[in-house]
């Protein structure tokens, strides 16, 4: 996981169960259940933990369908290599800014448009900006943007990025020697 898939919150305990987590909690519910299925125990306490380990993923289903409905769906269209740029922009419009999970595959997609890149852009999770910053698919606008993003340094993605205008291209990486210079002689 990298340090930008956690969700920052000003007061401290107060971090939100974004679908990310409720997504990794069904994930990982699903897999104890798998191992529960090899484990030789007696079929009465195998059927209830199995009961016990169903409602769990299926509360957690349920709570990702109240955060965006038809949710898993949404995911298998985005997961699908042949989804169409247009559904992808559809999907980020439609969904709620809370669905951290589904904003961030679509902006890994490598058929998601420039449009819907830009929109991405302005999203408060620092995963989806990375994204955005060093997607192929990222206009020069989009891009000239974020690398005056002040919340996080995304300039050095954007200094990469091959869409980057070549003047400000430069400039990141110019930045980049001078920052590697004086970290070298300290």
């Amino acid at each position: 996981m990298r340090r930008s898939d956690l969700v920052q919150t000003e007061t401290k305990g107060a971090t939100p169960r974004t679908t990310q987590i409720v997504f990794g909690e069904r994930q990982h519910l699903l897999r104890v259940l798998d191992s529960l299925e090899t484990t030789q125990v007696p079929q009465v306490r195998l059927n209830q933990e199995r009961r016990v380990i169903e409602e769990l993923i299926h509360e957690r289903t349920k709570e990702l369908n109240h955060i965006n409905s038809s949710r898993d769906e949404k995911v298998g269209l985005v997961l699908n290599a042949d989804s169409k740029a247009e559904m992808l922009d559809k999907l980020v419009r439609e969904a709620p800014e809370s669905d951290y999970y589904l904003l961030r595959l679509i902006s890994e997609h490598p058929k998601v448009p420039s449009k819907t890149l830009a929109r991405l852009a302005k999203h408060p999770y620092a995963a989806i900006r990375e994204n955005v910053a060093r997607h192929p698919n990222a206009d020069a606008t989009t891009l000239a943007w974020l690398s005056r993003d002040r919340s996080q340094p995304l300039w050095y993605l954007v200094a990469f990025n091959p869409n980057t205008p070549a003047v400000l291209r430069r400039k990141l990486q110019e930045r980049l020697r001078k920052l590697g210079q004086s970290t070298s002689s300290k």
